[in-house]
C-alpha cells in the first residue's frame, strides 16, 4: 500500500510549531509495511487541500491528514474532504453527547461552535479521541481510504496506534522491518566508500546513509512476507556491514550516544562528574537532560576563570601562567582536581576557545578534553571547523560525551 501524509495547518507554513507528526507517522507506517511517498503541508485553505487530495490520489490509495479538525471557521478538513468524495456531512448525535459530557467533565459549558466536531461525511468511521475535542474518523468509497486525525501530537499519536494501525495490519501486502545505524568518527562520503559495492545494484534489502550533526547514520530496510524473512535479510546484510565499519558503530536501534553512555554508567554503577569551561555547564545539562540522571551524575563546576579553575579545582597558577588556560596542562589538573573533589570514578573537563576571536593565542575552535579513569588520564586535543560559538560548545560536548563512551566499552 502506498500512502500521502497531508498536514494541514498555516501555523505549519509560518513555522509557528514543528511538524512532528510526519515524522511519526512514516516511522509507523514504514514498520507496518506502507510505503510513504510523499509528505504535503498545506494551510487552512479549501482550494489547495483539493489540489493537495487529487494529488495524492494519482499514485496513492491512502492518505493520513492530521489537523484542520478544530471547531473555527477555519477549521476545514471535514468538509473539504467531503467535498472530494462528493458525500454529504451528517451529525453524529452520540459524539454531540461525548463532546458534551467531555466539556461537562473540565467544568465548562460547549460553545456552540462545537458542534461542527460532532459532524463526518456520511459513511465514516468515527476514531474517538478521549484526549481532545476533535474525534477522527476514516473513510473510504472502495478504491481509496483516509484517516483523518487530529493535529496536536498527544491527541495524535494515540489515535493512530489504538485506531489506526490495527486497521492498516488487517490490510498489510507485507512486512517492513528496519535498523537505524549510528556511527561517530567517520564521514558520510567515507562510510558510504566503504559500503559501496551492498549500496551498488541493491534491491532488498536496502541501504540509505544519512549526515547527522557530528556522526553519520544509515538505515538498513527490508520489506518481505513475513516479518522474520525481513529480519533475517536486515541482519544478513549487516554482517556484511560490521565486517567493513563496525569499529565505528556505537548503536543498531537509533539509540542516542549519551542515552547509551547513560545506561551503561548505570549498569555498572559508576558515578561520573564533569568541570567545564568553555562549554559553560552545557555538558552537565546535557547529562541531567537524560531522565535518571540522579544516578550516576554526581557533581559539574563551571571554572570559566582562571580564579575559579585555582580555586575550585586547584590548577595551579604556574601552569596557567606557563601553559595558558587553553592546553592539555591546564585541562590535566582540571580533571585532577574534580576527582579529588567529586570522589567519582570519571570525571571529564573541558577547556578551550569558542571564540569569535584568538585567545591567549590559541585559534578558535581549539579545546582540550581531560578524562580521568580510576587513576589514568588521558588528554585530547580537539580543533572545531568553523568559527561558530554555538557549534564550538556543542562539538566539545560531544567530544566529551565520546571519550567517556570509549572509556565504558573497555570497562568490564
Amino acid at each position: 500500500m502506498k500512502a500521502t501524509i497531508l498536514t494541514i495547518g498555516t501555523e505549519i507554513l509560518f513555522g509557528s510549531i514543528v511538524n512532528t507528526n510526519s515524522v511519526f507517522l512514516s516511522k509507523e507506517l514504514n514498520a507496518l509495511g506502507v510505503d510513504v511517498l510523499r509528505h504535503i503541508t498545506v494551510g487552512d485553505n479549501r482550494g489547495r487541500l483539493l489540489k493537495a487530495l487529487q494529488q495524492s490520489y494519482e499514485d496513492c490509495e491512502l492518505i493520513i491528514t492530521t489537523g484542520g479538525l478544530g471547531p473555527t471557521e477555519d477549521d476545514l478538513t471535514k468538509e473539504t474532504i467531503a467535498e472530494y468524495f462528493g458525500t454529504p456531512l451528517e451529525e453524529h448525535p452520540e459524539e454531540l453527547e461525548t463532546l458534551r459530557n467531555w466539556f461537562g467533565s473540565q467544568g465548562r459549558v460547549m460553545a456552540e461552535n462545537n458542534v461542527k466536531q460532532a459532524w463526518f461525511p456520511r459513511g465514516s468511521v468515527i476514531l474517538p479521541n478521549p484526549n481532545g475535542t476533535a474525534p477522527g474518523f476514516y473513510y473510504t468509497d472502495g478504491n481509496r481510504h483516509i484517516y483523518v486525525l487530529p493535529g496536536p501530537p498527544r491527541e495524535n499519536v494515540p489515535m493512530f496506534r489504538d485506531h489506526v494501525a490495527p486497521r492498516l495490519s488487517a490490510h498489510d501486502d507485507g512486512y517492513l522491518f528496519y535498523k537505524i545505524v549510528r556511527t561517530t568518527g567517520i564521514g558520510e562520503s567515507d562510510l558510504e566508500t566503504r559500503l559501496m559495492d551492498l549500496i551498488d545494484g541493491q534491491t532488498d534489502p536496502t541501504i540509505a546513509t544519512y549526515a547527522k550533526q557530528f556522526e553519520c547514520s544509515f538505515r538498513v530496510a527490508s520489506k518481505r512476507p513475513t516479518l522474520k524473512e525481513a529480519q533475517d535479510a536486515v541482519e544478513e546484510c549487516m554482517v556484511k556491514i560490521r565486517e567493513r565499519i563496525g569499529e565505528y558503530i556505537y548503536s543498531e536501534d537509533d539509540k542516542d550516544l549519551l542515552v547509551i553512555v547513560m545506561d551503561k554508567l548505570k549498569e555498572k554503577g559508576i558515578k561520573i562528574a564533569s568541570a567545564e569551561s568553555i562549554t559553560g555547564g552545557m555538558f552537565a545539562k546535557m547529562i541531567t537532560d537524560v531522565p535518571g540522571a540522579s544516578k550516576v551524575f554526581s557533581k559539574g563546576i563551571v571554572t570559566y576563570s582562571n580564579e575559579a579553575k585555582m580555586s575550585e579545582l586547584g590548577v595551579s597558577s604556574l601552569t596557567l601562567e606557563k601553559n595558558g588556560a587553553i592546553s592539555p596542562q591546564t585541562a590535566e589538573e582540571m580533571v585532577r582536581g574534580l576527582s579529588r573533589k567529586s570522589g567519582c570514578r570519571i570525571c571529564v573537563s573541558v577547556t578551550g576557545n569558542a571564540g569569535p576571536d584568538a585567545d591567549e593565542g590559541k585559534p578558535v575552535g581549539q579545546f582540550f578534553v581531560g578524562l580521568m579513569n580510576g587513576d589514568e588520564v588521558t588528554v585530547k586535543e580537539f580543533r572545531a571547523n568553523r568559527n561558530n560559538r554555538n557549534y564550538i560548545r556543542e562539538f566539545a560536548c560531544y567530544q566529551m560525551v565520546k571519550m567517556v563512551h570509549n572509556v565504558l566499552r573497555n570497562i568490564d
